[in-house]
Parts: structure tokens; sequence; C-alpha cells
């Protein structure tokens, strides 16, 4: 019973022992964007993602033309983290310049280097909007 408590105890603990560097890693990017560092941005992707795009360059056009609310949010907010296997899903719940609410799933991947975004999914945030 007692080693039941320890091993749950140790699943509970363990998606927060991950938060504060996942979130680290979308607010560094995010704080890049905000700097129109793109180079810097693309860092912080995945190899896979890195090798998807291949240049700041072009993570640069993706990120401006189809997720202009990362690259200039007015807020951002965290929801829920959840453990997915190798890889964690973080949920993420931006209110862009005009005022319009999005939430995010980013999926994020731990590599030698650290955490590293691998790919990120608009949500439908019909039950978030004021």
């Amino acid at each position: 019973m007692i080693i039941g408590a320890v091993f749950a105890l140790g699943l509970a603990t363990a998606v927060p022992a991950q938060e504060a560097d996942i979130r680290a890693t979308i607010n560094s990017q995010l704080d890049a964007f905000q700097a129109d560092d793109f180079g810097a941005a693309f860092e912080f992707a995945s190899p896979n993602i890195q090798r998807l795009f291949g240049t700041p360059e072009n993570f640069q056009r993706m990120v401006t033309q189809g997720y202009p609310m990362v690259w200039r949010p007015a807020d951002v907010r965290y929801l829920e983290l959840r453990e997915e296997g190798s890889t964690y899903a973080q949920r993420v719940m931006i209110t862009d310049r005009q005022g319009r609410v999005h939430v995010l799933e980013y999926r994020m991947l731990e590599t030698g280097a650290g955490w590293r975004i691998n790919g990120v999914q608009i949500l439908d945030s019909s039950e978030f909007a004021a």
C-alpha cells in the first residue's frame, strides 16, 4: 500500500517537474518572435521541425503567415500540460492584439539540448471566447 502511494506521488510530481522547463522554452521562443529574431526562435524548434523548414527564413514565413498570434501576442496563459509517452502536450491560450482568443497545443520533445517545440496545433477556442 505504501509503495503504491509513493509511486502515485512520483507520477503526480512528474509533470510539474517538467512544466517550468517546458514553459521557459515556449516563453523564450515567444520572446524571440517579439524581437523579430527568427534565427533564435528557430533554435527552439525540434530537429524534425528544423529539417522540415530548413532555414529560419522559411520558418519566419510559416509563423508570420500561419501563426500571427504567436508572433505578436497580447497575452499568454498556460493551461494544462499532459504527458503523452515520450512527449508532452502543453495547451496555451493566447489573446492576439485584436482581442481574439486562440488556444494552441504545443508538442514538446526533450532533446539532448533541452526541451524543443515539435509542432503547434491551433485548437477550437470557442469555449474560451469572451
